[in-house]
């Protein structure tokens, strides 16, 4: 299977990425286990190495938990999940909007711009489309 990965930057900081969306996004619960380590090699199409780093990272960042002899699992601290979710709104909302300023936007464009897009959005059948990283 594999995913695609982007080349300038370190895969199991994409992986990380991938995983912290799919918790945010709810499809991964608080308490729920991630597949093993080999599993998820298989899965994206990686080295088992690399997939162990990004769990190491992930438990760095406080958003898994390591049980010995039963794996790994999405935090059951709902509050830093909550952190989470904010963290990552913030900054994708920083990084778009320093993009926009600096091809020339206002505040006022930018803002008109966002709501245009929301409008816009939506697909036929009313559900919101789902982007992966």
């Amino acid at each position: 299977m594999g995913y695609e990965f982007d080349k300038t930057k370190p895969i199991y900081l994409q992986l990380v990425e991938r995983i912290c969306w799919r918790i945010v996004r709810q499809e991964l619960a608080a308490g729920e286990k991630l597949p093993s380590v080999r599993e998820m090699a298989v899965q994206s199409g990686v080295n088992p190495n690399t997939v162990q780093r990004t769990y190491a990272e992930l438990e760095r960042m406080g958003v898994t938990e390591t049980r010995r002899g039963q794996g790994t699992f999405v935090t059951t601290d709902t509050e830093h999940l909550a952190n989470l979710r904010e963290t990552l709104k913030t900054s994708h909302m920083m990084q778009f909007v320093k993009k926009m300023r600096a091809m020339g936007f206002t505040n006022s464009e930018i803002l008109s711009g966002v709501q245009t897009a929301l409008d816009s959005v939506v697909e036929e059948d009313g559900k919101e489309e789902r982007y992966d990283v």
